[in-house]
């Protein structure tokens, strides 16, 4: 069914049937927001567990320890994929474009025991270090737990549609501790116009998913980045160059994501088991040499952020997270793209604020500017959605000093991929979604 934006936005409305789903979507936002808290804090603990498993590995006899690693990793992967394939395929990889076909009503909504699929399959898929993100899983069973809260409350369609994308945005909120973006990527990326009935339940979902999240997060922001000043105007044209290179490093990675997608698929005749038991072996050797390097990144990108990392490296563990990313959400395992994205672009932007900074000392450049204007400027690349990108950054950073780099970079950075007919990631990745479903239907 296709989706019809007048029908589903123009409902027979009452104040008081208004009223009763915005009480509902705050209700479903404190759902959702209790859920993606607890699943945050389970993954910092899967982390805690695989960095002390991987010293004490080291510790022994390092043969030993090193299969024993790898081994492991490639049995929490394995068992997160069959999971997916036993009980829930549409938890596979994000969810977001799973979520964005629902609104469009291209397919029904997944059944509730998505959920623990989601939260148990991505713990294991991120604690055994894959590179993957919080968000998609988050967004995922937020949109699942509004949706049940409307199925309970035996609401219509209309309803449901709004509490889901209400769900979705709670989901977000937690996952970063950004209520507004939450609320601006639901009207920007999954609905994409502005509804009435959607915005006030997001709204409202957002900001009890947050009240609820915070008791047990606490209320700084994600990342720590030390006050910068305002950047001159003489050094605006640097930050359009920054956006046009994030324009270009996005489209690398869609294409790279796709691709490692398509080629992981021609592997059809071996287990999903298999594939997803190899890609977490090579994650888990990764880490036995490098354990800084793996996982969702948050620790990489507060360390960009806060400038020590060596500019000699910067190019190497750039490249090395950027094929880490496309591998591990091959994997068919829960996982999300944000915060992969957003290493990539801190890196991105701290690699070029540091070459700007030797070639115009004058300048009196920030290298860190640059990597909090490259996260935002990549993640426009990538997803297509600057809106987002700028208030999702702003608010994980706690910094408003680079909004108007941000401007244009991020304008850059949409410009470029969009001149060279790179289409959107979460477009790409809602059609093989599609697609899996009609092959499945059959």
């Amino acid at each position: 069914m296709k989706h019809d934006p007048g029908h589903a936005s123009r409902p027979v409305e009452t104040p008081r049937s208004l009223v009763a789903l915005a009480l509902l979507a705050l209700t479903a936002g404190a759902a959702a927001g209790l859920v993606g808290a607890i699943f945050r804090l389970a993954l910092e603990q899967a982390d805690r567990w695989r960095d002390s498993l991987i010293t004490r590995a080291h510790g022994g006899t390092l043969v030993a320890g090193f299969l024993f690693v790898a081994t492991a990793c490639a049995a929490a992967a394995s068992v997160a994929a069959w999971l997916v394939r036993r009980y829930e395929p549409h938890a596979s990889g994000s969810g977001i474009p799973h979520v964005e076909a629902v609104l469009n009503e291209e397919i029904p909504p997944a059944p509730f025991r998505l959920i623990p699929v989601k939260f148990v399959g991505g713990l294991l898929a991120m604690g055994s270090g894959l590179a993957l993100g919080r968000e998609g899983p988050s967004v995922q069973m937020g949109a699942s737990i509004a949706h049940l809260v409307g199925q309970i409350f035996r609401r219509g369609w209309s309803d449901c549609r709004g509490l889901l994308a209400a769900g979705a945005g709670a989901g977000l909120a937690i996952a970063f501790n950004a209520p507004i973006a939450g609320a601006v990527f639901v009207l920007e990326e999954l609905v994409r116009h502005f509804e009435t009935r959607i915005a006030i339940t997001t709204l409202g979902a957002s900001a009890t998913a947050i009240a609820v999240g915070r008791l047990l997060l606490g209320s700084a922001p994600d990342f720590h980045v030390e006050t910068l000043g305002y950047p001159s105007s003489a050094a605006g044209p640097l930050y359009l160059v920054l956006g046009a290179a994030s324009g270009l490093a996005a489209i690398a990675y869609n294409r790279a994501l796709l691709g490692t997608l398509a080629a992981v698929d021609r592997l059809s005749r071996w287990p999903t088991e298999l594939r997803a038991g190899l890609i977490g072996a090579a994650v888990g050797t990764l880490a036995w040499f490098a354990p800084a390097l793996v996982g969702g990144g948050d620790p990489i990108t507060q360390r960009v952020l806060t400038g020590p990392e060596t500019f000699g490296l910067l190019p190497l563990v750039f490249l090395l997270r950027f094929g880490l990313g496309a591998l591990s959400y091959a994997a068919g395992t829960p996982g999300g793209l944000f915060a992969p994205m957003l290493v990539l672009g801190a890196q991105l932007g701290l690699s070029l604020g540091l070459l700007c900074r030797l070639a115009c000392p004058h300048l009196d450049i920030q290298a860190e500017g640059f990597a909090v204007v490259g996260m935002a400027a990549f993640f426009t690349g990538v997803v297509r959605a600057p809106l987002t990108g700028i208030v999702l950054v702003t608010e994980m950073t706690g910094s408003v000093t680079m909004l108007l780099p941000m401007l244009g970079a991020c304008c850059m950075a949409m410009l470029v991929p969009t001149l060279l007919r790179d289409e959107p990631v979460y477009d790409s990745l809602r059609q093989r979604t599609l697609r899996s479903t009609s092959r499945g239907a059959r």
